[in-house]
C-alpha cells in the first residue's frame, strides 16, 4: 500500500512539475524589450517636446498628444501580455536627431512622435501599425474659392525652400502646364505669412503643419486646406526596436485593436478636430479616406502607395 501510494505520490509531483514547466520555460524564453521590461518592471516612452498635436508639452510641462495616448495603450498591452499588476511608466525626450540612437542604445523602449515610418529608417528601427498619415496639399484663404491644383492656373503660390514639398510643386506645374509663380519662403512662418498678406495665394507643405498654422493664426475661419493632395500619403509610426518580433507583436496586436474600434476614431478627432491644451486650438483635420482606410486595415509598410 506504501509503495503504491509513493508511486501515486511521484505521479502527482511530477505532473505538477510538467505544468508548471512551460511557464518557467516561456519566461525563460522572454528576448528583447520584452525580457528588458519583465526584468525592470519599467517601460521608457521617448516623447518629443513641440511636434503638435502628436507629442508635445502640455499646459504642466508633462507630454501629452495623440501619439502619447497611443504609446499608454501599448503599454498597458505589455503589462497584460507580462502578466505584470503594474508598470512604470517612465518618460524621455527625445529630439529628430537623438531618437534613432536612443532606441538603438536601449535608453527608449517607444519613440511616440511624429516619426516617418520610410525604407531608410527601417534599415536601422521598427515600426508599428502607422497612426497617421500626412501629405502635401495647399492652404489658401476661403475667399480665394481655391480647391484643386488646377485652381491655381498662372496664379502665385509658395513653399519653403529646401523641402520635397517645393520640390512637388514644381513638379505639377511643369507636368500639368500650370504657368504657376513658385516663390520659395525661409520658414513655414514666412509662407504663411505670405498667404495672410496676399503676396501668394496659396501655401504648398505638409496637411498637418498647414493645420497648425492655420489653427494658431488671427482668424482660423478664413482659411482651408484643399481636399487633393499633391502626394501620395506618408506614414507615421511609432517606432520600436529593429528585430524585436515578439514586442513588434505585442505593439501591432495593441494598435490595431484600438485603430479598428470606435475608440481609435474618437482618439483621433480628440486631437485633430476639437480643441486641443493648453491654447485650445482646433487643428480642424478630419480623417482623410486613406486614415479611415488604415483604421479599417491597419498596416505598418514604408510604402507609400501601399495606402
Amino acid at each position: 500500500m506504501q509503495f503504491v501510494n509513493a508511486r501515486r505520490g511521484l505521479a502527482a509531483a511530477l505532473g505538477l512539475s510538467l505544468a508548471v514547466a512551460p511557464l518557467a520555460a516561456s519566461a525563460e524564453d522572454l528576448t528583447g524589450t520584452l525580457k528588458k521590461v519583465k526584468d525592470s518592471g519599467a517601460i521608457t516612452i521617448g516623447y518629443r517636446d513641440s511636434s503638435v498635436p502628436f507629442s508635445y508639452l502640455g499646459g504642466d510641462e508633462k507630454p501629452v498628444g495623440y501619439a502619447m495616448d497611443i504609446c499608454y495603450k501599448i503599454a498597458d498591452a505589455v503589462k497584460t501580455k507580462l502578466g505584470l499588476p503594474k508598470i512604470d511608466v517612465k518618460l524621455n525626450p527625445v529630439t529628430s536627431a537623438t531618437r534613432i540612437p536612443l532606441m538603438a542604445n536601449g535608453t527608449i523602449d517607444l519613440e511616440c512622435g511624429s516619426t516617418t515610418n520610410n525604407a531608410d529608417r527601417q534599415k536601422q528601427v521598427g515600426f508599428t501599425n502607422s497612426h497617421f498619415l500626412t501629405a502635401t496639399r495647399f492652404v489658401s484663404k476661403k475667399s480665394s474659392n481655391l480647391h484643386t491644383v488646377e485652381d491655381l492656373k498662372g496664379k502665385t503660390v509658395v513653399s519653403t525652400s529646401g523641402t520635397t514639398n517645393i520640390r512637388q510643386i514644381n513638379e505639377a506645374n511643369t507636368e500639368k502646364k500650370l504657368g504657376l509663380t513658385i516663390l520659395p519662403a525661409k520658414d513655414h512662418a514666412e509662407a504663411f505669412l505670405m498667404v495672410e498678406t496676399g503676396r501668394a495665394v496659396a501655401f504648398v507643405m505638409d496637411d498637418v503643419l498647414l493645420a497648425s498654422l492655420v489653427a494658431s493664426s488671427k482668424d482660423p475661419g478664413a482659411y482651408e486646406i484643399s481636399k487633393e493632395a499633391l502626394s501620395k500619403p506618408e506614414p507615421y509610426g511609432i517606432m520600436v526596436r529593429k528585430d524585436d518580433a515578439p514586442f513588434k507583436a505585442v505593439a501591432d496586436e495593441a494598435t490595431a485593436k484600438l485603430y479598428t474600434s470606435p475608440e481609435g476614431k474618437a482618439l483621433y478627432d480628440k486631437w485633430f478636430t476639437q480643441p486641443i491644451p493648453p491654447r485650445n486650438i482646433n487643428l480642424n483635420l478630419p480623417m482623410s479616406d486613406e486614415m479611415k482606410k488604415q483604421f479599417t486595415k491597419p498596416i505598418d509598410s514604408a510604402d507609400p502607395a501601399s495606402y
